[in-house]
């Protein structure tokens, strides 16, 4: 019996490993389809290289830090996966090691769509390495590696805060630090839309990330407990619905009409939310927690681009940290002692856990967002870490790949400008056709380029 439940908890695990894997198509579809076309293939490549770098470094030093024996701040074993034991719980060490490897691509991918269009690929590389070696790690040791908040009771049942705002603050940090893209803001400071070029991939970008995220929050559970996964399951639907419901209907209030890029978000605001608490709240809890979650997206995208003049190029701050953050504080107000991980909260009559999850939120975002922004003001003191204008005019994808998402695309309509205007790194005979070649917010202009 033993061996059989070994068996199915491993399977179930690495199922929904493989679903949050899963997920990184879901975030190139997302963030290429809310970009414009220009930098599709620099989009495809950041996402490709995010998991092939973070699986090196969490295998290398980052498991060890998160999850090796150390002291409540930081582990100091189990680099390499060595001088640790062959099963954690009720897996095995690398089934265990699979599962937590995907979780920590994606905090990294959570930056790559915040700073799109504008920052040197090889600049990115260098962060990725950076988030997922160290990072995300620490502050994953003190949430689920035996660390400090673990031990003094924050819940973060699968990664609101540990992953979502992680990544959510080091996209913040990203943007400060690369400013807008230009073209977004006027000299009066007016902001110019600049809208993505792919609707339908964008939304199969989120279906994608929706059927993902059921491993994401299911597997957290790390075994195949059927009624704490179908508990889960059912928290992460209704909370993913009640945040595009809620956005759909505040937009078409506000806006006169509904907005398709914002809905989108409303339900990742809806599944970022419920995260932390999904085995923590009843049905009914995540169904309020998607609703003020998506009405916080809406809002906190426009201040950001609006009041403090953030370029975030698909709302990653917002959706992934705004929203980790009202997650985690909603298992303190939620949270219920008939859920599979009882919770006394708020309704619940309890006070002393929201305290706690707001200490872990404060944390947490002291850790990633500073040791973020150094990163970057580092490397741009250093390196660099933004193209050159005409780079940016031209789009990524010719000048820092040599090659088009879309070679047979060509604009008409609009105005050419010299060739001279624009730099190509391409060898002679590589690319041949026409680039598009983004001159304000909201127009292209096409340049001929051999």
């Amino acid at each position: 019996m033993e061996s059989l439940e070994l068996s199915v908890n491993t399977i179930w695990v690495l199922i929904s490993a493989f679903l949050v894997m899963w997920m990184r198509a879901g975030f190139a579809c997302l963030e290429a389809g809310l970009t414009r076309a220009k930098n599709t293939v620099n989009i495809l490549m950041k996402n490709v290289a995010t998991i092939a770098i973070g699986a090196l470094t969490f295998f290398i030093v980052g498991y060890g830090l998160m999850f090796g024996d150390g002291n409540c701040f930081v582990g100091w074993k189990g680099f390499f996966l060595e001088n640790t034991d062959d099963t954690v719980g009720h897996l095995p060490l690398y089934a265990f090691w699979f599962f937590q490897a995907v979780f920590c691509a994606t905090a990294a991918t959570i930056v790559s769509g915040a700073v799109a269009e504008r920052i040197k690929f090889t600049r990115y590389l260098i962060f990725t390495a950076v988030i997922t070696a160290v990072i995300y790690p620490v502050s994953g040791h003190w949430i689920w590696g035996g660390g400090w908040l673990q031990n003094i009771g924050f819940v973060d049942f699968a990664g609101s805060t540990a992953v979502h705002s992680v990544g959510g603050w080091a996209a913040l940090a990203g943007c400060i630090t690369l400013g807008p893209r230009i073209g977004k803001y006027n000299k009066n400071g007016t902001v110019n839309p600049i809208p993505g070029h792919n609707a339908p991939l964008a939304t199969l970008g989120v279906l994608i990330l929706l059927l993902g995220w059921f491993g994401f929050n299911g597997g957290s559970w790390l075994a195949a407990n059927p009624f704490a996964i179908s508990h889960i399951a059912g928290t992460t639907l209704l909370a993913a619905a009640a945040g595009g419901l809620s956005v759909t209907l505040l937009t078409l209030f506000k806006f006169g009409k509904t907005d398709y890029s914002m809905i989108l978000n409303g339900i990742l605001a809806g599944l970022v939310s419920i995260t932390a608490g999904t085995a923590s709240v009843s049905f009914l809890g995540a169904i309020v927690i998607g609703i003020i979650g998506g009405v916080i997206v809406v809002f906190t995208i426009l201040f950001f681009e609006k009041n403090l003049k953030i370029d975030d190029a698909v709302g990653a701050v917002s959706v992934h940290g705004i929203c980790g953050v009202w997650g985690t504080v909603a298992v303190g107000i939620f949270g219920v002692p008939t859920a599979p991980v009882a919770v006394h909260g708020l309704i619940a009559g309890g006070l002393s856990q929201l305290g706690i999850q707001s200490i872990g939120v404060l944390a947490t975002f002291a850790w990633a967002f500073g040791t973020s922004l150094a990163c970057f003001l580092l490397l741009k003191a250093t390196m660099g870490i933004r193209v050159p204008e005409q780079q940016e005019f031209a789009g990524l994808d010719v000048q820092e790949h040599g090659i088009s998402a879309y070679p047979d695309f060509i604009s008409k309509g609009f105005s050419r400008i010299p060739i001279s205007k624009v730099e190509t790194h391409a060898a002679p005979g590589l690319y041949q056709g026409r680039i598009s070649i983004g001159q304000s917010g909201s127009h292209d202009q096409a340049g001929s380029i051999t």
